[in-house]
């Protein structure tokens, strides 16, 4: 029996070393893509509004913003891709995270802030770690990490719950600073605040029925397109290859601004459907009544990422004299309905 005993005891530690091996090689595997994501390269849906044509040359947002965006003393306080915003920008800032809330707050998603400092385990929970851990700042000392987007935070706001299937869908709008080490993007975008190390964003999240996800898909993407228009932003919608979805995402869309001081389309949100991928590692479940308990999933979208907004409402608003026509909607937020020309 004492032989037994010790085999047992042995058996088990190996079972507890076999399983602890197991959760770290399932933590390295990507969500299954959904079979509507193009297999090769992405996939152009649609667009939307008319690319400016009256502008020769166009100005970019640096030369539009002039001092009002302060990418020097911004460099010499923190280093490269940093700026102080200023003056009018700021006002503009304010006004957009304000009315994108307002938005996005009567299509049933409620307002919260949420922390930007999380445990390790939130960023294994959603899929940012171990995929993108060459993108986040660590904290050493403290053991955190700075989120890059809050729906980190968000997915995590119901980590380890069963919620009421009744009560479904449940819905949250995230406004947060993000912060990227954007490692890899050396000599990309170098120029003004379309990619930088610090930026604000109101980020959409969604607690579904699995057999819900794809409509609210389509629902956030809705949302996110009624915003461009509203900020009479041209865009195109672009269904995103299976290559390229990241650890999390069975299925996700980009909508590209036109930026006509660069004379592209350029990524200004995105949506995705991560089916159960973070709901099981977060262990968050729903259940009905007489039920058990099951596994549900979750969605996210960008509302608006501040930054990147700004430089598309600068651009594409711009007139011949330099100065710029902001949006209607924008005014009674408080954001100014011009911005005055920069001094040469």
């Amino acid at each position: 029996l004492k032989e037994l005993s010790g085999e047992v005891k042995a058996l088990a530690e190996r079972a507890r070393e076999a399983e602890a091996e197991l959760q770290v090689l399932l933590r390295t595997l990507p969500n299954l893509p959904d079979p509507a994501a193009p297999a090769g390269g992405d996939e152009t849906l649609r667009e939307v509004g008319k690319p400016r044509s009256d502008l020769a040359p166009a100005r970019d947002h640096l030369e539009l913003a002039g001092e009002r965006i302060d990418m020097e003393r911004g460099t010499r306080l923190s280093g490269a891709r940093f700026a102080y915003l200023r003056g009018d920008l700021v006002m503009l800032e304010l006004a957009l995270v304000r009315w994108a809330l307002e938005t996005v707050r009567g299509h049933g998603f409620e307002p919260v802030i949420p922390p930007v400092l999380v445990r390790e385990e939130a960023l294994y929970g959603t899929g940012f770690l171990p995929d993108t851990e060459q993108q986040i700042y660590h904290l050493p000392a403290d053991d955190l990490y700075l989120v890059g987007t809050s729906e980190v935070a968000l997915a995590s706001l119901h980590a380890g719950e069963i919620l009421d299937a009744a009560q479904l869908p449940v819905r949250y709008a995230g406004f947060s600073p993000c912060f990227r080490r954007e490692a890899g993007a050396a000599g990309r975008d170098t120029r003004g605040i379309f990619r930088v190390h610090q930026f604000d964003k109101v980020e959409m999240f969604s607690f579904v029925e699995p057999g819900a996800s794809p409509g609210e898909h389509e629902r956030i993407l809705g949302v996110e397109e009624e915003i461009l228009s509203a900020l009479d932003i041209p865009y195109r919608v672009v269904n995103i290859a299976a290559g390229d979805l990241g650890a999390s995402a069975a299925k996700k869309y980009d909508c590209e601004a036109w930026l006509p001081g660069q004379g592209a389309f350029r990524e200004l949100t995105s949506c995705s459907n991560t089916t159960d991928f973070q709901a099981r590692r977060l262990e968050i479940r729903m259940r009905a009544e007489g039920d058990r308990p099951q596994v549900l999933h979750t969605l996210n979208g960008t509302a608006v990422a501040v930054g990147r907004t700004i430089v598309a409402l600068l651009e594409n608003g711009q007139r011949e004299d330099g100065s710029v026509t902001l949006p209607e909607c924008l005014v009674a937020y408080g954001a100014p309905p011009e911005l005055p020309s920069a001094p040469d």
